[in-house]
């Protein structure tokens, strides 16, 4: 099973030459990372960000799936920006710490497969599938607080990987609506 690493994310960066990406700022803190060859991109990030957090858009990875309906973790089958579907872990895929409220914040998942998105946090539960494509996202104001963020698959016990793309820039098309 993979283990889950930890990102925290701000406005001043440093990567090592083929090391994790790792950025800091005075509200942000991170894990260390080694700087060797050939080390493999983290997976299943836990971030805290505030406003103007940089970079933008930030990219996190993880693998989709499990063998718990997403509607289990949602607590509901249907929510304002879509229905909740497909198969997650019990544990959340990541978590995401917003350290102040954003007028708009979006999360784009893309994935070679169909994906799903649940996300729990201050306020209640949001599901997505399908926002651009086969690919959810949800867009719109968030609460500062704790969300935890689940990536499903269609098929129980199904995996697949994904990246999500967190944004403060405002696309014409940024999907549903979470309000």
């Amino acid at each position: 099973m993979l283990k889950k690493g930890i990102k925290f994310i701000g406005a001043f960066s440093w990567v090592g030459a083929t090391a994790t990406a790792i950025v800091v700022s005075g509200l942000i803190t991170i894990t260390s990372a080694k700087a060797q060859s050939k080390q493999p991109q983290p997976i299943f990030e836990n971030v805290r960000i505030g406003s103007n957090f940089a970079p933008d858009p930030l990219v996190i990875r993880g693998i989709s799936g499990g063998s718990v309906p997403a509607r289990s973790v949602a607590g509901r089958g249907e929510t304002p920006t879509g229905a909740c579907m497909g198969y997650v872990d019990e544990q959340p895929d990541h978590t995401m710490e917003l350290t102040n409220f954003f007028n708009y914040l979006s999360l784009q998942v893309q994935s070679p497969e169909d994906t799903t998105l649940v996300v729990r946090g201050p306020g209640g539960s949001w599901c997505n599938d399908d926002a651009q494509g086969k690919n959810p996202g949800i867009a719109g104001q968030w609460q500062p607080g704790t969300y935890r963020v689940w990536i499903g698959s269609y098929e129980k016990d199904q995996y697949h990987p994904y990246v999500i793309r967190m944004s403060e820039v405002q696309l014409l098309n940024p999907g549903p609506s979470r309000r």
